[in-house]
Parts: C-alpha cells; sequence; structure tokens
C-alpha cells in the first residue's frame, strides 16, 4: 500500500460522493450523538467561510428534525466570533439568515486575546535565551483560536451544548488547524469530506453561492488565505485525496504536512 493511499484509509475519504446521501448521513449521526449525551442541541461557531457553512446547515437540520420527533426544543446555537473588525462578518450572519438560526450571538475576542498576548509578550523581557519583543502573527493566531473555544466550551457548558467543529480531511492532511484551538472540538461531522466534498455538499445544503466560491481563509490574520500559506490548492489537495495522480511536488508537499502534523491527529502520548 502506498503512503497515499495509506493516507486516504485513513482519513476514510471517498473518491466520489452523493452530496445528498452525505447530508442525511451526518446529520443522523449528529442526531444520535446528541441524543445520546443528553444535551440542549448544539453549538457551531460561524466564522463566514463554507466549512462553516455547511456544518451550520447540518447542525440546523439536525436540530429541527430532534425537535420534531421528540416533542421538545433542541437548538442550534450559532457564534460569530470576530477579532475587532472582520471584514467578511456578512457571511458569517447570511448564514444564519440561510438556515433559519433563531439562537445566535456575538462575542468579540479582541480584548482577551490582547491581553492574553500582552501578557506573554512582558514574560518574554525576563527570558535571558531567545528573547523575542513581539508576538508572531501565527502566535497571536494561535491565540485567537484558542481563545474562541474557550469562549464556546463556556457557552455549551452553560447552556447543555454539544461544540461542532468543521476539521475536513483536506485540514487534516496538512495539519492546517490550531492545536487546542478550532481542533478542539466535540464531534466532527465533516472529518470524512475533502474540500471539493464540502463544496459540493454545501452546494446541495443550500449554503449561499458568494460562501461556496470565497477564497478560504483561517482569518487569524489580516490578508492570510489558506491555499497562499500553504502552497497548494484545494483542487490539488481534493486529487490526491481522490486516488488521482498529482504532481511530484503536490505529493511531496502534502505526504511531508502529513507527516509533521501526526501529534495533531494522534492521542496524547503517555508511559
Amino acid at each position: 500500500m502506498s503512503l497515499q493511499q495509506q493516507i486516504i484509509a485513513e482519513l476514510g475519504v471517498q473518491p466520489t460522493i452523493d452530496p445528498e446521501a452525505e447530508i442525511r448521513k451526518r446529520v443522523d449521526f449528529l442526531k444520535q450523538y446528541v441524543l445520546a449525551a443528553g444535551a440542549n442541541g448544539l453549538l457551531i461557531a460561524i466564522s463566514g467561510g463554507v466549512d462553516s457553512a455547511v456544518a451550520t446547515g447540518l447542525c440546523k437540520r439536525a436540530t429541527d428534525e430532534l425537535t420534531e420527533e421528540n416533542g421538545k426544543e433542541f437548538i442550534t446555537l450559532g457564534v460569530f466570533q470576530p477579532y475587532g473588525e472582520q471584514s467578511d462578518i456578512e457571511h458569517s450572519y447570511a448564514t444564519a439568515k440561510a438556515f433559519g438560526l433563531t439562537h445566535t450571538v456575538e462575542t468579540n475576542i479582541q480584548d482577551a486575546v490582547d491581553h492574553v498576548s500582552s501578557t506573554v509578550e512582558k514574560s518574554f523581557e525576563k527570558l535571558d535565551i531567545n528573547n523575542p519583543k513581539k508576538m508572531t502573527d501565527k502566535g497571536k493566531g494561535n491565540i485567537k483560536a484558542r481563545t474562541r473555544m474557550v469562549v464556546q466550551y463556556a457557552l455549551s457548558f452553560e447552556m447543555n451544548l454539544i461544540v461542532v467543529g468543521t476539521d475536513h480531511a483536506s485540514e487534516a492532511i496538512t495539519g492546517f488547524y490550531t492545536k487546542w484551538g478550532d481542533g478542539a472540538v466535540d464531534i466532527t461531522p465533516l472529518s470524512t469530506l475533502n474540500k471539493r466534498q464540502v463544496r459540493q455538499v454545501a452546494a446541495a445544503i443550500g449554503v449561499p453561492d458568494e460562501i461556496v466560491t470565497k477564497a478560504p481563509t483561517a482569518g487569524l490574520w489580516v490578508g492570510q488565505t489558506d491555499e497562499t500559506e500553504l502552497g497548494i490548492t484545494y483542487d490539488e489537495n481534493s486529487d490526491y485525496l481522490e486516488g488521482k495522480e498529482v504532481s511530484p511536488n503536490v505529493q511531496s508537499l502534502l505526504e511531508n504536512f502529513y507527516k509533521r502534523t501526526a501529534h495533531k491527529r494522534n492521542p496524547i502520548p503517555g508511559i
């Protein structure tokens, strides 16, 4: 078995999908988890991108069906989490509107992130070696991702909700998420889909077109886009995960990403 075949098997990606069947399977998955956990519903952070939009649609359908089938309300709580001013925040609100969310809240993370960043930078002054003066964009970006999860879990604890993640196979292969940040969730209904397939499901479930086609970004600093940072397009990434032949450079990059980021996917090692 080649490394490509091994990665595809481990991530569970299929070469083709039926979007409607995938929606049904993933909605049922969410419903079963909510009932087994005795939860009141689902919490989804809506970033304004296609991944969170698809997850929002799945969550809302799941909780609507649970409400109808059980005679009590199950909710989907949509959480908007800008850092200061977010240029595409309207897409977060458009997603909530498209799926008829009646429970939403905006939690701006800027004050909390800046406080943590300031505390870290003050600690640099006390170090005798490798003494940086300022946090890097990536370092501060990780604080943003982890702060968002702190807020989500505080809300979910008080409201007895399940925190839903948006990670999928095209992110898993590259490790393109923050450990204990957006990777720290209760359940991931997109995990066996690649990015191309996420977009296929998005079109089928009713995500607005401008969100389906926008350039993917983690939104961790101004001007950041996934494909520029990784040096690989999501079409190339998806081709690899569907078992297609890709250029030697793309194959090498993806497989090196996969090896280097194994610690993000594996359980915490212990002895």
